[in-house]
């Protein structure tokens, strides 16, 4: 007996993602079969709200200014930015499909450009902000006396600087190569590259925190509430990168596809659900938020302020202009 031939293992795998993960994502989200502007707009909003009430919360409070906060703002930001894109394109396209707007055909190609590199942008940028927490976080639990010294609010600045301006020059770069096969190659490797570093840094992290936490323990200064509440930094990034990896897996597949199979059956089956996917990357724009109000109190907290206050204010408008008439 001989190995299977590679085109018999790359066909298996095809079939085994046109007949198994197609059908499960149609039963699991009927939402998905609803692919209309007015979803990607609903969910656009969504995300867009939420995501500014989650940055609002972090400048407004004073107690989230920490160097993971301004990661997590900088992850809403370009959750935003993937959001709203996707639904500026969407209603762009269903505008001329319906002749509502009549443009030139190098205009089109140029919005499309456009809004696949700010989808670049932003997939980049959330990658970068889910590493940059996880770093953060890993030196919380191993460097815990140590760790106001080596993150400061500064150094944090610095690190998104860096990430918003690495992702800017990748957005550049494939508005210009946007045809090409090594652009689309190079932002595959980085999703995988993102998801070994990551599995590597979470590999330690939990492996040898346990007896981390024992040794540091007995040193003086130690605080069991800061260790608990790194511990629980941790646990909510990885709820983030989970959610991060469900909705963005099949993206990349599609891009995968695109390149190593673009003519096969199973590949174009696949590929032809591709609204499917970019509603799932706006899913997690809109989960995102909601992971932040149930795993940290205190933005939960903030976010009631934030809330109750507006909406305090629009019932005191309210009444005010009800009192003038009269």
């Amino acid at each position: 007996t001989g190995l299977l031939p590679a085109g018999m293992i790359l066909d298996l795998f095809i079939y085994f993602v046109a007949s198994c993960l197609i059908p499960l994502l149609r039963l699991y989200w009927p939402l998905f079969l609803l692919s209309s502007p007015q979803v990607f707009l609903i969910l656009g909003i969504i995300s867009l709200l939420e995501n500014i009430l989650v940055i609002t919360a972090i400048v407004k409070n004073k107690n989230l200014h920490s160097p993971m906060y301004f990661f997590v703002c900088s992850l809403a930001v370009a959750d935003m930015l993937v959001s709203v894109s996707n639904a500026w394109e969407t209603i762009i396209i269903y505008l001329l499909n319906n002749r509502q707007l009549v443009v030139e055909d190098h205009f089109i190609r140029q919005m499309d450009n456009m809004v696949d590199s700010m989808i670049c942008i932003s997939v980049v940028a959330s990658m970068c902000s889910l590493l940059a927490i996880a770093v953060d976080r890993y030196v919380t639990i191993f460097y815990a006396l140590r760790y106001h010294n080596i993150m400061t609010v500064r150094r944090a600045g610095c690190i998104i600087g860096g990430i918003w301006t690495f992702c800017t020059g990748c957005g550049i770069v494939f508005i210009i190569y946007s045809d090409s096969t090594p652009v689309i190659i190079c932002l595959i490797s980085m999703f995988f590259a993102m998801l070994l570093i990551m599995a590597s840094l979470y590999s330690h992290m939990f492996m040898l925190a346990r007896s981390h936490v024992k040794r540091i323990a007995a040193l003086p200064g130690y605080n069991s509430i800061h260790q608990r509440t790194s511990m629980k930094g941790a646990i909510t990034l990885t709820i983030l990168l989970g959610i991060f990896i469900v909705c963005w897996a099949p993206f990349f597949l599609h891009l995968i596809l695109m390149i190593s199979c673009p003519r096969n059956l199973y590949c174009v089956c696949f590929m032809s659900h591709f609204n499917m996917y970019l509603i799932l990357i706006m899913c997690n724009s809109v989960i995102d938020p909601l992971i932040y109000a149930f795993r940290s109190q205190e933005m939960r907290k903030t976010f009631k302020e934030i809330i109750c206050c507006y909406s305090l204010r629009n019932a005191c408008t309210s009444i005010c202009a009800l009192t003038g008439k009269y």
